[in-house]
């Protein structure tokens, strides 16, 4: 099996596809859509590609893919090769930033956020055998062996605060086998400190409701349409979005919410979160950090948020059964990048839609 790349440069030249083999053992696991790493000219370090296309023979002498990295869905394949048309720029640009934050630099890689946990390496039968024969004659070890069965996967300083007793000794049970250090990975979630009185959903006005009835008929009928909602200052136009959210997240889909960057304030989050909770919500600007932006990604993709609230970029989120896209203040000329891609959110929205066969709904 042949797998047409397009290798990760910003040189125009390259802005084509190279057939490289699928060596057996991967080729379960490629498929359009899939980042990999290839031997490329007379270089010696690997470089990144992106498989866009598959097939069984190459008219030319190919080289081996060497290993795989993250991926892609073939949908998002197809929306790169599209803005790259759409947009004139490379489709490795367009593919880029639609991974995820902190994996996009082939120099720098953004790493899981993780901490050092203890568990109890042996059964506690023969530990307690142990402390019965005096084998285990402290009585700091005794209480700390006590505290890690009842609180497995504490971290060493909350085993030095609860049971009073110091790191060394700690690591004197590590070291006779009867505690074990494990790595434990810890999401950045910017929202884990939100604590926001829930509240309730309002009644519509009679205006309210006749545009909410025609956007909800076009998701239960599952069709492309765009909206305009227009209403002064105050009007309940937020509400609408809300209620917008809730119909697609009852029926098992997502939503993404854009919105420009500088009416991304704490207060327009934390109404969000009032109506729907945090666990539900996954936010991405370029307020947070690196790490976070990851995070958020990584939940997003493994289907843990369905409200995705976001500036521009969070249109390339890898979101599961999405069921809307509201853009706020779609006029606001955030949306549109300055750098390569020069992409406009809302293009970029209503080819999703379309595809997806789901409404835009604009204000």
């Amino acid at each position: 099996m042949i797998a047409q790349v397009i290798i990760n440069t910003t040189a125009k030249k390259l802005n084509t596809t190279f057939d490289y083999n699928i060596p057996e053992h991967l080729q379960e696991f490629i498929s359009i859509g899939t980042k990999v790493m290839v031997p490329f000219g007379r270089k010696k370090d690997l470089e990144e590609g992106f498989v866009v296309g598959l097939k069984e023979t190459s008219q030319y002498q190919v080289k081996d893919i060497v290993k795989l990295e993250e991926s892609l869905t073939e949908e998002q394949i197809q929306l790169a090769k599209w803005m790259a048309k759409q947009y004139f720029c490379n489709v490795s640009d367009c593919i880029k930033i639609m991974q995820t934050p902190g994996t996009r630099s082939k120099q720098t890689k953004i790493q899981d956020k993780t901490i050092n946990t203890i568990y109890l390496k042996k059964d506690i039968e023969e530990i307690e055998y142990d402390i019965e024969t005096k084998k285990i004659k402290s009585e700091k070890q005794q209480k700390i062996l006590q505290f890690v069965k009842e609180n497995e996967g504490a971290t060493i300083p909350e085993i030095e605060m609860f049971t009073d007793t110091s790191r060394a000794t700690v690591n004197v049970l590590i070291k006779n086998g009867y505690l074990e250090v494990v790595e434990t990975k810890i999401e950045r979630n910017p929202l884990i400190d939100k604590k926001i009185e829930k509240t309730e959903k309002y009644k519509l006005t009679r205006e309210q409701q006749t545009a909410y009835d025609k956007i909800e008929q076009t998701i239960d009928n599952k069709h492309y349409e765009e909206f305009l909602i227009f209403g002064i200052t105050g009007s309940g136009k937020t509400e609408i979005y809300l209620q917008l959210i809730e119909k697609v997240i009852k029926d098992g889909k997502s939503a993404i919410m854009l919105v420009p960057e500088i009416s991304l304030t704490p207060q327009m989050i934390e109404r969000f979160i009032a109506r729907f909770g945090k666990d539900e919500i996954a936010v991405l600007h370029s307020k947070l950090s690196i790490g976070e932006r990851h995070d958020e990604w990584e939940r997003i993709k493994q289907n843990k948020a369905k409200i995705i609230i976001g500036a521009r970029s969070a249109i390339f989120a890898p979101v599961h059964d999405l069921g809307i896209i509201l853009i706020d203040e779609e006029h606001d000329a955030s949306y549109k990048s300055e750098t390569n891609p020069r992409y406009q959110a809302k293009d970029i929205a209503n080819y999703i839609a379309k595809q997806k066969q789901i409404p835009v709904v604009l204000r």
